[in-house]
């Protein structure tokens, strides 16, 4: 698969581009589109493997035929499970799988375009700074994000606190200026707490400048472009549930 991306990729840069691409294909499958990925993994028919293409568009289909392949391959026979198991843990298992494979592809092209020590480094640190598709299929990234949160509100109240207790003589003239500024701290600190929020379809994270949309049901966040809701839209919507809520409720 994907054999005439090879000659393209030749730096660190454009490999992280190629493993971005491929990410966001895999987690399009396991979320925006899992109701169309549980389809077409069927056990019936033979050993079908998940592919995550460099164009963001992803791929369930039979293993390369070529032996060894040129490529690192995914799991095979994700299918097979898919009745044998509760669908969140069948994702999950693919979506672990599936990381495991990227990172297989990145470091396949690392060591076959002869990156060094500080290229292979850099390269697993621009990776490792994303979260991974378990991470954003199980919902324990945004758990995490939260904890960031909660610590850094933590750190800062702290600091607050301390910076009250300073300066005696300036008190009298600098109460409504220190009010002012906690105001403008709680502020900062919602839209850091935003910021850390990723998007349960794409795993990109929050941006004030774009419309998001909150499922009522798992409470995940999701870009409005990648579940297909316009804020018009979103106004008739009295309790919005996400492809993958939706798919769980319509299946018997």
């Amino acid at each position: 698969m994907d054999g005439g991306t090879l000659h393209s990729l030749r730096t660190v840069e454009e490999v992280f581009k190629d493993f971005k691409g491929r990410r966001a294909g895999i987690i399009k499958a396991l979320t925006a589109d899992v109701g169309e990925f549980f389809e077409q993994c069927d056990p019936e028919k033979e050993n079908l493997c998940l592919y995550g293409l460099p164009t963001e568009q992803w791929e369930v289909t039979l293993p390369a035929e070529e032996v060894p392949p040129e490529l690192p391959e995914p799991a095979l026979g994700i299918n097979f499970a898919r009745d044998g198991m509760q669908e969140k843990d069948w994702l999950a298992l693919v979506a672990v799988h599936s990381d495991a494979w990227l990172l297989a592809v990145a470091h396949y092209f690392g060591a076959r375009f002869g990156f060094d020590k500080a290229d292979r480094k850099r390269l697993f640190t621009m990776i490792n700074d994303l979260p991974t598709i378990f991470e954003i299929v199980s919902g324990s990234a945004k758990k995490q994000t939260k904890e960031k949160s909660s610590v850094s509100n933590h750190s800062s109240n702290k600091s607050k606190s301390s910076g009250k207790a300073r300066g005696s003589e300036s008190a009298k003239y600098s109460k409504s200026v220190q009010l002012k500024d906690e105001e403008e701290g709680l502020d900062e600190e919602e839209e850091e707490e935003h910021g850390d929020t990723l998007c349960g379809a794409c795993g990109e994270n929050y941006a004030s400048d774009e419309f998001w949309i909150c499922c009522d049901i798992c409470e995940k966040w999701f870009h409005g472009k990648c579940v297909k809701i316009t804020p018009a839209r979103a106004e008739h919507i009295k309790q919005y549930k996400c492809p993958s809520c939706s798919n769980k409720r319509a299946r018997p």
